[in-house]
């Protein structure tokens, strides 16, 4: 129980990098009592919008925007380097709309050859806790089908839709995992997905060939966070039940352990600011959620301000809990097999 408990945390955009920030706590110094945590991120590489779509279609490289969010997140420096980094231009012929850190990361892979062993520089450079590997180094786009049959090709695009949606699929269907991912995910005493997007940010990782089935392998619990809104078009009217559902179905079967759903009432003032944008807080059905086989974890998680986001130290706390349930778990099955 010496070792630092790994903890493998699967997503994308700005759900995984406030996970991630809570995690970098335990990482770095843990409160009082609490295990230290070995952090490895895997995200995901569909993003075709804003600086990252304009830098993977001139240079054919992978969307850097989120790795380099989760990179800040567990930044050991959130102040100069990090702030660099999250630089955007606001001004300049070509350069307006990007980001500094996005730049660095082409620029190293360009230099390396390697998008993953420019992911690997630029961690040391910000020495941040943990590892961050993309979930594939192919070039992949998301595909969508929406209710009313109709197919929408890129992230950016299907984030934009307000239908809802069917089913995701990537493109090419038989892109494979980065290796270091994999073996990540079964040595890990405890894996992660969400909180983020459902069908744009967690699920993408999930159709890299060989990803699920080896999250569904391994012997560390499984735990997905769900979202605190719905999103207008991607998740309208979906309950707790209906994310677990998707994922489920696009894993092709058994996956979770458990679904932590946050208990917190999201103030009224912030609710209508939110129904305004066609958004509502997430049903917690949680009978339909272990009727599906997977159990419920209530906690609360809502962060204190003027947007409904997760909060970054109560999140981790529910995730060092179940790590040290998996150590013991792990624990407990060697030495029944010796």
């Amino acid at each position: 129980m010496t070792d630092a408990l790994r903890v493998v945390s699967i997503g994308g955009g700005n759900g995984l990098s406030t996970l991630l920030q809570g995690l970098k706590t335990y990482s770095q110094s843990p409160p009082a009592g609490a295990p230290a945590i070995d952090i490895t991120a895997i995200v995901t590489v569909t993003d075709d919008g804003g600086s990252s779509g304009r830098l993977r279609r001139e240079f054919d490289v992978l969307p850097p925007g989120d790795i380099r969010n989760c990179m800040v997140a567990l930044s050991e420096d959130e102040a100069l380097l990090a702030r660099l980094f999250q630089y955007r231009f606001e001004a300049g012929r070509g350069l307006k709309g990007h980001s500094f850190g996005n730049l660095f990361l082409t620029a190293l892979t360009s230099i390396t050859g390697d998008f993953s062993e420019a992911v690997r520089k630029s961690a040391e450079v910000l020495n941040i806790a943990g590892r961050i590997f993309p979930s594939t180094a192919a070039n992949v786009t998301l595909e969508a089908e929406l209710d009313n049959g109709r197919v929408v090709a890129g992230e950016s695009r299907i984030g934009r839709s307000r239908r809802p949606i069917r089913r995701v699929r990537m493109i090419p269907s038989g892109a494979r995992p980065v290796r270091d991912a994999v073996k990540a995910i079964e040595a890990a005493d405890l894996i992660t997905l969400g909180p983020g997007s459902l069908f744009t940010s967690v699920i993408p990782n999930l159709l890299v060939k060989g990803i699920a089935r080896a999250i569904r392998q391994a012997a560390a619990p499984k735990a997905y966070f769900v979202n605190l809104m719905s999103q207008p078009g991607e998740t309208t009217s979906f309950a707790a039940s209906d994310h677990v559902r998707a994922l489920l179905d696009h894993s092709g079967g058994a996956l979770i352990d458990y679904a932590v759903v946050s208990t917190t009432r999201i103030p009224p003032a912030l609710r209508a600011r939110y129904a305004a944008q066609n958004a509502a807080p997430i049903v917690n059905d949680a009978d339909a959620i272990r009727a599906l086989g997977v159990g419920v974890i209530e906690a609360n998680l809502l962060r204190k301000g003027v947007k409904v986001r997760h909060n970054s130290a109560a999140v981790a706390q529910v995730v060092a809990d179940l790590a040290l349930e998996g150590r013991k778990r792990r624990m407990a099955r060697n030495s029944s097999q010796r």
